[in-house]
């Protein structure tokens, strides 16, 4: 394995500079294209049911390989429905629609399968072209799409045309298997992280199980009994500044964690009871989505001294890095369930209060609160981990996929 960037000759093509012994060609070139359907759902016992041929669908596609599907179809689905046919091992997807975050999708089939009619099925020449250095390219390329796309359906799609016509750079078919190794053997160090992380996770909801199970010298308290519950600012869009205190809001809320990417800033006098202070908890009250009432957050030394939106309430209370850990829990994820209005997606300051929660002597929350910390800090860890490893391999890809790094035998 050679880099030879500064030595490699480049031409100029349609998608750009690429070494001079590579090519550029049309997909409709290399491969034959077909796409699928979907079985009559109203013969579901003869269709579905028991079924032992996998059927691949949108959702299905990992863009990566792919070795089982959520659905299979039966024999006699195969054999009465006249566009299903089984496609083979190597076989590449593209999904065709299902809106901006759909379309271009990719997988390939490590497994011989069915489709549906909303993904392209690509069967590649492979003596023109590696099927997994296909995938690579078509998940390198995946914005290209949203210049393509079309809005005749209710979402934007692209076609098995767009998919023909989609222009792709050919290296010699050695050197095409040696970036496809290299980066198969990225997405294997990334997917065992994944998996590590998932048990770890798994791992840390069974422990907070366990240590959240009542014990006798135990009491239950409503959370207004041992706290406040705060709702957010109220402020005009007159109010909003490029600089200013930082508004906190359920963007800034992600994965248990605050995050500063999507910021908003205001001018205006914030009474103290709206400043926010270490380790209160903000949460979720009101929401678009009912999914996302209850996320919430402890304030970290960033946001010390900043405010919080009117969609938005914060617990504050002395015992908050124990409360903390039950908002995590089905505990307290149970009681939003059930206080959520029937039309409006909120929870009420006084629904908050009246939760009720298990409530052990201080040295026993300081010790659950000290193993879970710990747990989250190793989860913390991993998950920094895991996105060098991404950032790694995209480097990878735009260096390999354009020829400025060679990979020679």
């Amino acid at each position: 394995m050679n880099t030879t960037p500064q030595n490699t000759p480049f031409k100029q093509t349609e998608i750009g500079p690429i070494p001079q012994d590579w090519e550029v060609k049309k997909l409709g070139e290399v491969g034959e294209f077909a796409s699928g359907t979907t079985p009559r759902r109203e013969m579901n016992e003869r269709y579905f049911q028991n079924g032992s041929i996998f059927w691949v669908k949108t959702m299905d596609l990992n863009d990566a390989e792919i070795y089982d599907t959520s659905e299979k179809v039966t024999e006699i689905a195969l054999k009465e429905t006249s566009s299903l046919k089984v496609f083979p091992k190597d076989t590449v997807l593209v999904a065709m629609y299902g809106g901006y975050n759909q379309i271009g999708r990719t997988g390939i089939l490590k497994i011989s399968a069915c489709v549906n009619q909303a993904l392209t099925a690509i069967q590649v020449n492979k003596q023109v072209l590696n099927p997994l250095f296909l995938i690579n390219i078509l998940n390198y390329k995946v914005n290209y799409w949203k210049d393509v796309a079309t809005s005749s359906r209710k979402d934007p799609n692209i076609t098995s045309k767009d998919v023909k016509t989609f222009p792709i750079p050919l290296p010699p078919l050695p050197e095409q298997t040696a970036i496809a190794t290299a980066l198969s053997d990225a997405d294997a160090l990334i997917g065992s992280l994944e998996k590590l992380i998932h048990k770890k996770r798994l791992l840390k909801q069974a422990t907070m199980q366990h240590l959240l199970t009542p014990k006798e010298d135990w009491e239950v308290k409503k959370l207004g009994e041992i706290g406040e519950c705060i709702i957010g600012l109220t402020y005009s869009p007159n109010d909003v500044k490029e600089s200013g205190r930082l508004v906190l809001r359920s963007s800034n809320v992600q994965e248990g964690v605050l995050k500063y990417d999507n910021n908003v800033y205001v001018d205006v006098k914030i009474p103290e009871k709206l400043i926010v202070r270490k380790d209160d908890i903000l949460i979720c009250v009101r929401n678009g989505s009912r999914d996302l009432i209850g996320k919430c957050a402890l304030i970290d030394d960033n946001a010390v001294g900043e405010t919080f939106g009117a969609f938005m309430s914060v617990f504050r209370s002395l015992f908050n890095r124990y409360v903390f850990i039950l908002f995590q829990s089905s505990i307290i994820k149970k009681q939003i369930d059930e206080h959520l209005g029937a039309t409006i997606n909120q929870i009420t300051n006084k629904s908050l209060n009246s939760f009720e929660i298990p409530f052990p002597p201080l040295e026993e929350q300081t010790r659950i609160a000290t193993i879970l910390s710990d747990m989250d800090a190793e989860l913390s860890g991993l998950e920094g981990k895991l996105e060098k490893y991404r950032q790694l391999k995209q480097g990878m890809m735009q260096q390999l996929l354009t020829g400025k790094i060679r990979l020679v035998g």
